[in-house]
Formats: structure tokens, C-alpha cells, sequence
């Protein structure tokens, strides 16, 4: 899979603080997630990729270009969706993805054209001539990803794209993701504190903490992973935990019937049926148990980032 970002050994400062330290990793999927908690370098990250903040040491390449030489040319690649308005008040919702659109390089002709169809493309085709002081905070919120849209950038980065938003809202937002996710032709980056947000939508997720990678998973991985761990709740063992292991299984038991299987590469459930026939060992639950990404953040908070600072993270 192409790289989309590669982090390098990152180290940015401000004022006499270290925010981001030694950050190393490829970030390859179509829609990563980029989670941390509060003050964890996220949003420092971002702006990092688009240029504001200058690497104190190490880099970061977008797509081969490194942010420190070719920030000119990436710049036109990016759209970028902030967490704070920062809009014009007085000016039309047209007029502003238009300016925006102009900013990053379109003719004036071709930015209005592209910001009627940005415009209709997030919903509010119907109140593009009204001015953006006026708008709600889901209106808001969706006038800030078509200004980032617009000029048809290759990467988006979006800054807590849901904050605020009401539940129909959200939805509206995130389905919009998945639809730019499924073109396969826009690489996104969502930055928020909403694992639910990061479940729905990305391939892979990044996860900081105190400015360092504690985490670098691949979510589609994970996902088919996970489907040959099983949790088996039965009436007695009488040998049904041998038979198991001798199929090539994984298998360890706990007070209660409880066993934990993981089945390897062509054992199917149906076999574990059939052993457990021969057995006379009576299956009362079974269910596939999947590390949600709430367990993935939460493992990742437990472990010391300051030993992964040094990998590269590579998937």
C-alpha cells in the first residue's frame, strides 16, 4: 500500500517545549485516524503537515514530499478542515469557498464553479447566498469541509469534523466521509477525541500520547484478526480442550467452563461442533471477542510511549 505520510524521527517545539518528540511512522490507509488525548500533539500534528509549525528536528513527508522543501507544492494538495471557525461573517457562504478555492490556486471561474458543487455536495445548495455569520453550527461545520473539498485536494486533513454536532448531523458528517473514503481517489486524516468517529470511518488508526506514537494499528487488520478469536462458555471439559489443541489451536480454560480459542488458518467453528459432539460436551455460548478500539486507546494509555519512540511504526 502507498504511503501517504511518513513521519521521520519528528520533533517539534514551542517556546521551550517539546510537543511532538521523535515521532516515527508510515501511515498508509485510505482514512486514518489520529487519536490522543487532550494536549497529546494532535492538533500540533496537523499543522505541522500543513507548514505552520516548523519541525525543531526530523521531518515528514507527504505523498514522497518533504514537508520542509515542498510545502509550497503540498499545500495545494491538502484540504484542510480546522477545529475553530474562521470565517468572514459578512460574507456569502458562496463567496467564502470561492476565496478559499481562489487561495489555493483555481481561477476565479473555476473556483465559483467548484464551490456551487462543493456547496450542493455537503447539502446546503439552498443557502450558498446567505451570510456564513448566520449559519448554525452543523451548517458551519459543513461549509468548513467544502471550503476544504473545493479545489480537490489529494489529502484532507479534518480537525474534530464532528464536534458539536447533533446526532442527525454527525451522521450526516460521517456518511459524507465514508462517501469520499469509497472513491479510493482522497486520502483523509481525521484528527478527534470520538472513538465511535474512528470506528465508523478509518482503515488505520494513529494514537499519541504526551506527544509520542503509543499506538500505530491497522483497523481492517485487526478486524480479520479478530474473527478467530473465540470465547466458549461449556457444561465440562472431558477432554474437549486436548481435542482442540491437537486441531492446532490455541486454547486455555478458566474457572466456570470458560475457554479462550484462537483458531488458526483453516478450522472452522463448525469443527469445534463436531468435537464437542464426540464429547458429549454441551457449547452453552460462544461469541467472537474482538479488541474494540476503545481497548486498543486504552492499552495504548497503559503502556510507556517512550518505548516505541525509536520504531518506525511500519505496518
Amino acid at each position: 500500500m502507498s504511503e501517504v505520510v511518513a513521519l521521520e524521527n519528528l520533533v517539534v517545539r514551542l517556546g521551550n517545549r517539546t510537543i511532538l518528540d521523535r515521532l516515527n511512522g508510515s501511515l498508509t490507509g485510505l482514512c486514518i485516524g489520529l487519536l490522543g488525548p487532550n494536549g497529546s500533539g494532535k492538533s500540533t500534528l496537523l499543522n505541522t503537515l500543513l507548514g505552520f509549525y516548523p519541525p525543531f528536528g526530523g521531518t515528514a513527508r507527504i505523498f514522497g514530499n518533504d514537508i520542509r522543501a515542498d510545502i509550497g507544492r503540498l499545500r495545494s494538495m491538502i484540504g484542510y478542515m480546522p477545529e475553530s471557525d474562521a470565517f468572514i461573517a459578512e460574507m456569502t457562504g458562496i463567496k467564502f469557498v470561492r476565496y478559499m478555492a481562489e487561495i489555493s490556486g483555481l481561477p476565479a471561474r473555476e473556483a465559483m464553479e467548484r464551490a456551487h458543487e462543493a456547496f450542493f455536495y455537503v447539502g446546503l445548495g439552498e443557502v450558498r447566498y446567505r451570510k456564513v455569520g448566520t449559519y448554525s453550527l452543523g451548517m458551519k461545520q459543513m461549509v468548513k469541509l467544502a471550503q476544504a473539498l473545493v479545489h480537490g485536494p489529494r489529502l484532507l486533513l479534518l480537525d474534530e469534523p464532528t464536534n458539536g454536532l447533533d446526532p442527525e448531523a454527525r451522521q450526516r458528517m460521517l456518511q459524507l466521509i465514508r462517501e469520499i473514503h469509497d472513491t479510493g481517489k482522497v486520502h483523509i486524516v481525521i484528527s478527534t477525541h470520538l472513538l465511535r468517529d474512528i470506528e465508523d470511518c478509518c482503515d488505520q488508526v494513529l494514537i499519541l500520547k504526551n506527544g509520542r506514537v503509543a499506538a500505530l494499528r491497522d483497523l481492517k487488520e485487526e478486524r480479520k484478526a479478530n474473527r478467530k478469536f473465540l470465547e466458549l462458555e461449556v457444561n465440562q471439559q472431558n477432554g474437549f480442550v486436548d481435542a482442540i489443541s491437537r486441531l492446532g489451536c490455541e486454547c486455555a480454560s478458566f474457572p466456570g467452563g470458560r475457554l479462550k480459542i484462537v483458531l488458526p488458518e483453516g478450522i472452522e467453528v463448525r469443527q469445534l461442533y463436531q468435537l464437542a459432539a464426540e464429547h458429549t460436551v454441551q457449547i452453552r455460548r460462544m461469541n467472537y471477542r474482538c479488541d474494540s478500539l476503545e481497548d486498543i486507546f486504552l492499552k495504548a494509555m497503559e503502556e510507556k510511549p517512550e518505548a516505541r519512540g525509536s520504531t518506525s511504526g511500519r505496518l
